[in-house]
């Protein structure tokens, strides 16, 4: 399959929008492998990008809302396909927002037995004295050392 845009014009655009372009004009699904080939392929890149570059175009396609991953692991546009074919690819913000679940009964009967005088009352005191604190991420903290 070949595109008809000129390779300049290629290589002025990002792999996802040439992945879009090539699942745009293809009849078939394609998996991460052989899509990320073709581009390389488009572009003239060397062997050598496919291992470097691999994981990182995987994690742009799972990100991109104009793509999918189907049931069978390849890969289409999202506009081409109903809900019901859609794989849902889970990252560690998921996860976490997993655990917003609606409650069960055992979870109520937890809360009742949560006893309000286990928190410590903060006042204007505590306040002050917390009003310098600075959180940290992890990742600022990793780039300081």
């Amino acid at each position: 399959m070949s595109l008809k845009i000129p390779k300049e014009e290629l290589e002025l655009m990002s792999n996802k929008d040439i992945a879009a372009l090539i699942l745009e004009n293809s009849k078939r699904t394609i998996n991460t492998a052989d899509l990320y080939k073709k581009i390389m392929k488009l572009l003239n890149l060397p062997e050598a990008t496919f291992e470097s570059k691999i994981a990182d175009f995987y994690t742009s396609l799972s990100t991109d809302k104009r793509f999918i991953l189907l049931a069978n692991g390849k890969w289409d546009l999202r506009n081409k396909h109903t809900s019901d074919k859609v794989v849902k690819v889970t990252t560690e913000e998921d996860e976490d927002e997993e655990d917003d679940e609606p409650t069960t009964q055992a979870d109520e009967i937890e809360e009742d037995n949560y006893d309000d005088k286990d928190e410590e009352e903060y006042d204007d005191e505590t306040n002050e004295e917390l009003k310098d604190l600075v959180v940290i991420d992890e990742d600022e903290l990793e780039l300081e050392e």
